[in-house]
């Protein structure tokens, strides 16, 4: 009987739990006989708990994106403390969801202390293997292509996109599929680094997260292309250089035929898509239709990557004219005193106010679609009223 229980549990272990395709659930069975085979990162849980609920999305996505790379040396895994209590308490834990990472040939977990997103899990894995990218040593401040290819970081990213077409590539340093692509991006970029109509680039996801947050990347290697500041394409095909080279000229043809269009559309779009409001007129300003505001300061780096995106906010409403826009600087003093008295935290704060009165704060991906049917499930639910 004893053999039969355990055979269960190992069909369970290889093909998964039926709340998760990639994520591994392991018992006081498995647990002591598959753990130290390889790195594991685990989460010791309960079904009740809200926060296990919450994160369970997350960690099945780092387990599906560590699953398909081959070459991973990490397998994501879980343990429910209310039937598996002596591993739980064998492991000190004492509150749910514990995150712990178990080295090879070492019985005692490092415990994860930071924030439950996907970049701060990636990187805590990242820490935990002693990878180390390759071109830590440069001067963040003034990036240098070297044989035409950039790497970016928090610091340089906004200045770098903010103008011209970038092929960039995301990607975390200890991912199996980002190191087979990584001389045939190299030579990539020798192919264009003598042409000055696009950059090709790179940027380490696990040391600069918020980068890679803003672009939503849910993968690596994830290969985008950006014009001025906006993602336009991201690409999904063969990643050999002939296939690169071909998509890089391909895009900048299409640019190129946008040009003289963008050039007479920009400006007048810009003046009059986002209204600018501060202390002084935002109660006449919001009183009317639905205002979607960004409280901001310009210092700020998310503020930075999300303004050509609010931007293309505005200019999908321009023709509605019970839809505002808008956007306030909280550094200013007309505004300071109003940024208080909305009970703005941080930047950008994202609030959306129907005739004058406050409705809801926006916590949601700072992409454009997903900021625009925001906005019309807003204008939606008021008209069935």
């Amino acid at each position: 009987m004893k053999n039969f229980i355990f055979l269960l549990a190992f069909i369970e272990l290889v093909f998964g739990h039926e709340d998760g395709e990639f994520t591994l659930q392991y018992n006081e069975e498995t647990f002591p006989i598959e753990v130290p085979k390889k790195n594991h990162f685990v989460m010791f849980y309960a079904p009740w708990c809200g926060h296990c609920q919450r994160l369970s999305p997350t960690w099945e996505q780092l387990a599906e994106m560590l699953h398909e790379d081959e070459d991973s040396r990490v397998r994501i895994a879980k343990v429910d403390c209310t039937t598996d209590n002596a591993i739980c308490s064998e492991h000190d834990v004492t509150g749910y969801p514990t995150l712990k990472f178990f080295k090879v040939g070492e019985k005692k977990g490092s415990r994860f202390r930071g924030t439950r997103d996907l970049p701060s899990l990636t990187a805590f894995i990242n820490e935990q293997l002693g990878s180390v990218p390759k071109e830590e040593e440069l001067d963040p401040s003034s990036p240098e292509a070297i044989n035409g290819l950039i790497e970016l970081t928090e610091d340089t990213f906004d200045d770098h996109v903010v103008k011209g077409q970038h092929f960039i590539k995301f990607y975390a340093p200890w991912c199996g599929h980002c190191q087979k692509l990584a001389p045939t991006w190299d030579e990539l970029a020798n192919s264009f680094r003598h042409d000055n109509s696009v950059s090709i680039a790179k940027v380490d996801c696990t040391q600069h997260r918020s980068v890679c947050g803003q672009f939503d990347i849910k993968g690596y290697p994830t290969l985008l292309w950006i014009e001025d500041g906006k993602k336009v394409d991201k690409y999904t095909g063969e990643r050999g250089h002939e296939q690169l080279k071909s998509y890089v000229s391909m895009m900048l043809g299409k640019s190129e035929d946008k040009t003289t269009d963008k050039k007479d559309d920009t400006d007048d779009d810009t003046i009059h898509s986002v209204m600018t409001l501060t202390g002084d007129n935002f109660e006449h300003g919001v009183e009317k239709g639905i205002s979607f505001i960004k409280f901001f300061a310009p210092w700020c780096g998310h503020c930075k990557r999300m303004a050509p995106t609010w931007e293309e906010l505005g200019k999908k409403f321009l023709s509605n004219e019970n839809v505002n826009i808008v956007k306030v600087d909280c550094t200013m003093d007309a505004s300071k005193k109003l940024c208080s008295d909305q009970e703005v935290d941080g930047f950008p704060t994202l609030f959306l106010y129907r005739d004058g009165q406050k409705v809801t704060e926006y916590n949601g991906s700072r992409r454009l679609d997903d900021l625009y049917e925001f906005v019309m499930k807003h204008i939606q639910s008021h008209d069935e009223l």
